[in-house]
């Protein structure tokens, strides 16, 4: 079977296309790929997160890795993407792989490479990797004692970095309550450990390990998956809820009243947080599904802003090539200047806090001002399950049809394919477009109305027949 990287990494299905065999190979590919391009001398970090077998795949990368000749160090414990992301640019390492398939469902895992700097790798990169990997001819390995083999702990210097990027005294004297959804994932602890202490309050439900991840679809911090978090946060009355997904680098919120608050309205509180509070300038990074309160943000606070395919592998670079201040995308991932050119949900946690503190207002209230300064959105993204060919081939036949001049009611003013179909009217926009990790069909709407978002999602899933649930 050939090995295809997504908008981030490669993913399959356990036993069925994500075997240790599989592993081996697309790991003899990468060595294969750095000892014909770069300098080998250095060390890559291998890390994995708490789904079934993570561990033992990533012995198999550092085996396989060993065998080449490359020094590797390996992660001693379960750890969140954006931790092996950062130690990766602390330690000045080649680069990193992880074994997470991050948000999808409980019987899949995956792999992610990031480069020297703890971004994903560019869609040029990934394609020759990909070249690589379907040439190899043999795989080396060495035993797991190898001298080249050595652990390390990379939760002390990405918890150091975080006090040095952040003032964390006023959130830990704050007196918030706080709940923490770690969804059996990575994070786990993270938030506890940087917030308690003092007058606030952290307490965490799903912390322990559990790899099918009961009580969810899958390990996103989205509506769907947040009931419990929800529930707790009125009973407990807490002033916030914060979820992470299963290698903690995208961030969900729910507000004091238990309402579940959108990714593009964290996104574009956080860009606010670094222009207002923050008194930062730099451009903003978007994709070109995130909401265009950014837009109107970048106006206001005189930045510019660029927009992008969706995935990090095309956002990061950017944000590299531009000194961004902020890049980020609908899915409730954001990285930052400073920091890593990558998607962080524990930071992006503390940076929300942090907003609330400074500005003294709850998430709710956080909403009403925000949508003083650029009016109300309201967004909504639907997915889809692509379960037959039938489905698969009018979903890529919309995709592919610029023509349209009508969504239900509502004018197409001008259409753009540079990422799946995104169709611009008066009253707001819809996008649609394949998912890069899983076998969905998404849905995309932002207007000025709530019923008018919702009508966009229903016309765009009954022009091909499918009827979204939920």
């Amino acid at each position: 079977m050939g090995i295809n990287f997504g908008t981030d990494g490669w993913r399959g299905l356990i036993a069925d296309e994500f075997t240790f065999e599989n592993v081996s190979r697309c790991t003899q590919g990468l060595a294969d790929y750095l000892i014909a391009t770069q300098n080998t001398k250095g060390e890559i970090l291998v890390g994995y997160d708490t789904r079934f077998l993570s561990e033992h795949f990533a012995q198999t990368v550092s085996k396989v890795l060993a065998g080449n000749g490359i020094t590797v160090k390996l992660a001693n414990q379960p750890a969140p993407t954006p931790v092996i992301s950062f130690n990766t640019m602390k330690r000045n390492a080649i680069g990193a792989v992880i074994i997470t398939a991050s948000h999808n469902p409980f019987n899949w895992n995956g792999l992610k490479i990031k480069m020297h700097y703890g971004g994903s790798p560019p869609e040029g990169t990934i394609s020759i990797l990909e070249k690589y990997i379907s040439n190899i001819a043999l795989v080396k390995t060495a035993p797991l004692s190898s001298s080249l083999i050595k652990s390390f702990d990379p939760q002390p210097p990405y918890l150091n970095h975080i006090g040095e990027f952040l003032n964390l005294s006023p959130i830990r004297n704050s007196q918030l309550n706080i709940i923490c959804d770690s969804m059996f994932g990575a994070g786990s602890g993270y938030l506890p450990s940087i917030v308690n202490g003092e007058r606030a309050s952290v307490s965490e439900i799903r912390n322990s390990i559990n790899p099918i991840f009961p009580g969810m679809l899958q390990p996103e911090p989205i509506l769907a998956n947040l009931g419990q978090l929800r529930k707790l946060v009125i009973k407990q009355n807490a002033d916030v809820g914060i979820a992470y997904d299963g290698d903690a680098d995208r961030l969900g919120i729910v507000d004091e009243k238990g309402n579940y608050i959108n990714a593009s309205h964290v996104y574009s509180l956080l860009a606010l947080y670094l222009l207002e509070v923050r008194n930062m300038k730099g451009p903003i990074i978007k994709s070109i599904t995130s909401s265009d309160m950014l837009l109107r943000l970048a106006e206001l606070y005189h930045v510019p802003i660029h927009e992008t395919k969706i995935g990090f592998k095309n956002i990061g670079p950017v944000m590299l090539e531009r000194d961004a201040l902020i890049g980020g995308e609908e899915s409730g991932g954001y990285g930052y200047r400073g920091h890593i050119p990558e998607r962080d949900g524990i930071l992006s946690s503390l940076l929300f806090l942090d907003l609330m503190v400074k500005l003294g207002k709850s998430p709710s209230q956080l909403i009403t001002y925000l949508h003083n300064k650029v009016g109300e959105h309201y967004y909504k993204r639907q997915d889809i399950q692509i379960d037959s060919e039938a489905k698969l081939n009018l979903a890529k036949d919309l995709i592919s049809n610029s023509n349209i001049v009508t969504v239900g009611k509502f004018k197409v003013l001008s259409s753009n394919n540079t990422d799946g179909l995104k169709l611009k009217f008066k009253e707001g926009w819809l996008a649609i477009r394949l998912s890069g990790t899983e076998p969905l069909l998404r849905i995309y709407a932002e207007s000025n109305s709530l019923s008018t978002t919702k009508y966009l999602v229903q016309n765009m899933s009954n022009l091909v027949d499918i009827k979204p649930g939920g």
